[in-house]
C-alpha cells in the first residue's frame, strides 16, 4: 500500500493527498508534525531535504510534489487527472507551473501579514500586483470550461486549487474574477477539497506559531 507522510498544513502535501482521494488509490497517511521530526535520520533517509510530502511505493520513496502527481497519473491511470489534447494538456501544465512559479512565492508575504501581523509595504504591493497578474491569466485561460482545458478535473485544479481558495483569507478578494470564484465553489464542494481541509483548530495554531515566529523580526 502507497504512504503518504504529510502535515495536514502543507499545501504540496494537500495536493498529492486530493489526487490519491481523486484516484480512489488506497493509502495511508502518515502524519509529521514539523517540530523536528522531519529531522529525524528515518525520515532523512527518504527525504534528504526533509521536506513533505513523499510518497512511499514499496522501496521506492518519491520527493517534489509535481514528480509525485505525475508518477501517480502514470502508475493509476484508470480515473485520468491530464487531458490528451495538446492544447489542454498545454493549459494544465501551464497552469500548475505558473502556481508553483508565480502565485505561490507571491502569496508567501501576504501569508506571513496575515497570520504573522508583519511585512514589508513594498513587499507586499508588489506580490499583490504579481497575484492579481496570475489571476487574470487564469480568469481568461478558463473561459467557458468548469475546469483548466477540461471538462473534468485534472491535475491543474488541484494544483491551484488548493491556492487560489485561500486569497480571501489574504485579503484578496475574487470579486473581479467571477469564472475563478465558481471554480472555487466547485472545488471547496467536492469531498476530496472537504476532507483535506486544514481544522479550525490547526489554522488557529498555525496563527499563533506564525506570530511567535515574527516577534524576534518585529522587534
Amino acid at each position: 500500500m502507497l504512504k503518504l507522510y504529510y502535515n495536514p498544513l502543507s499545501t504540496n502535501s494537500r495536493r498529492v493527498w486530493i489526487v490519491l482521494l481523486e484516484k480512489e488509490i488506497e493509502f495511508e497517511l502518515v502524519p509529521l508534525q514539523l517540530n523536528g521530526d522531519q529531522f529525524q535520520p528515518d525520515f532523512l533517509a527518504i527525504s534528504p531535504f526533509h521536506h513533505v510530502p513523499v510518497l512511499a511505493d514499496g522501496d521506492f520513496h518519491l520527493i517534489e510534489t509535481l514528480a509525485i502527481l505525475d508518477y501517480l497519473e502514470a502508475k493509476y491511470p484508470a480515473i485520468a487527472l491530464l487531458p490528451k489534447n495538446a492544447q489542454d494538456l498545454a493549459i494544465a501544465r501551464m497552469v500548475q507551473m505558473v502556481t508553483v512559479n508565480e502565485l505561490s512565492p507571491a502569496m508567501s508575504p501576504l501569508v506571513r501579514q496575515t497570520f504573522g501581523g508583519a511585512g514589508d509595504p513594498e513587499k507586499l504591493e508588489k506580490a499583490g500586483q504579481q497575484v492579481a497578474t496570475v489571476l487574470r491569466f487564469f480568469e481568461e485561460l478558463l473561459g467557458d470550461t468548469p475546469f483548466f482545458g477540461s471538462n473534468t478535473i485534472t491535475l491543474a485544479d488541484v494544483v491551484a486549487g488548493v491556492s487560489v481558495p485561500w486569497l480571501p483569507e489574504l485579503g484578496l478578494s475574487l470579486e473581479n474574477y467571477p469564472k475563478l470564484q465558481a471554480w472555487c465553489d466547485r472545488l471547496n464542494s467536492r469531498p476530496s477539497w472537504q476532507q483535506t481541509q486544514a481544522s479550525p483548530k490547526l489554522v488557529e495554531a498555525f496563527k499563533a506559531q506564525m506570530k511567535q515566529l515574527m516577534k524576534p523580526q518585529q522587534s
